[in-house]
C-alpha cells in the first residue's frame, strides 16, 4: 500500500495562483540581504576574493535550500 502526498505547486494569493518557490525566492532575499548587512558590518568580504560572486552564491545557496524544504 502506497501512500501519495499532494505537494503544494501553486499558492492561492488574492484570487490569483503564485508558484509556492515565489515564497521562497523572497525569503532567500530578505536572508541573503540580512546576512549581506552582517558580512558588511563585521568587514568580512575583505577576506574574499570576489564579494559580488559570493553574495550570488549565497542567495542561490539559500534559495536552494529553502526550495528543497518545500518539495
Amino acid at each position: 500500500m502506497s501512500v501519495e502526498i499532494a505537494l503544494p505547486v501553486e499558492v492561492a494569493l488574492l484570487d490569483a495562483l503564485v508558484p509556492s518557490l515565489l515564497f521562497a525566492f523572497i525569503a532567500a532575499g530578505i536572508g541573503s540581504l540580512i546576512l549581506d548587512w552582517i558580512f558588511v558590518r563585521y568587514e568580512i568580504y575583505r577576506y574574499l576574493w570576489y564579494p559580488a560572486l559570493f553574495r550570488l552564491a549565497l542567495f542561490i545557496c539559500l534559495f536552494a535550500v529553502l526550495g528543497l524544504c518545500i518539495y
